[in-house]
């Protein structure tokens, strides 16, 4: 179950796909220190952009798995409870992530 009405709203992701997310988002938190560091030492601007491109590629791909999950677990359990508001949540939370 993901998201209980009766609960205060929480996910409950498998252990390993919370393994993998907190994997990727680890690696993000090391390149984001890197192109910190790239920045300290005056490195030519497109190599530190191709960097940040390289940041926002694995965060989108995290939000992707999110997102994924999220629609399979949460808001298939919430349309099938007859909660169509969810529906609208989703799209708002899309629209963000798509900026």
């Amino acid at each position: 179950m993901c998201c209980d009405q009766d609960e205060k709203r929480k996910s409950h992701h498998s252990d390993e796909m919370k393994k993998n997310m907190i994997s990727r988002l680890n690696r993000i938190e090391g390149q984001i220190r890197g192109v910190k560091g790239m920045i300290e030492r005056d490195t030519y601007c497109d190599d530190v952009l191709n960097q940040v491109a390289a940041i926002q590629a694995a965060l989108n791909s995290v939000g992707t798995l999110l997102l994924e999950g999220h629609m399979r677990s949460c808001v298939m359990e919430r349309i099938q409870a007859g909660d169509d508001a969810v529906v609208d949540e989703l799209l708002a939370t899309m629209k963000k992530l798509m900026k």
